[in-house]
């Protein structure tokens, strides 16, 4: 069975770091696109960040831009989300999810082309 599962999530002051974690297994993890999304109550599910199977492409969300790091380790089937800066509207439940199609070269946006997805875990940022 797939199983993606994020962790690190927390409570951080405004301008403080976070790093979270997601962790995939059940599936090939290299052939996937990964990224996170994120979530606040009231609010449509919304792309953060993305990484293409190789780790070779990324792409951000204007609002994470330069203070957002995507990464990977594919012989580990971890991707990671460091967050600096962290700002107040920042807070939500960020989601990682692992890609439908495999050795795509494109990091996609849209909720609807991930086939997995984590629980989610709970950022909070304080101003």
């Amino acid at each position: 069975q797939v199983q993606v599962v994020e962790s690190g999530g927390g409570l951080v002051q405004a301008g403080g770091s976070l790093r979270l974690s997601c962790a995939a297994s059940g599936l090939t993890f290299s052939t996937k696109s990964m990224a996170w999304f994120r979530r606040t109550p009231g609010k449509e599910r919304e792309f953060v960040a993305g990484i293409t199977q190789s780790g070779g492409s990324t792409y951000y969300a204007d609002s994470v831009k330069g203070r957002f790091t995507i990464s990977r380790v594919n012989a580990e089937n971890t991707v990671y989300l460091q967050m600096n800066s962290l700002k107040p509207e920042d807070t939500a439940v960020f989601y990682c999810a692992a890609g439908a199609r495999d050795y795509y070269p494109r990091v996609l946006t849209d909720v609807h082309e991930y086939a997995y997805w984590g629980q989610g875990t709970q950022v909070t940022v304080s101003s």
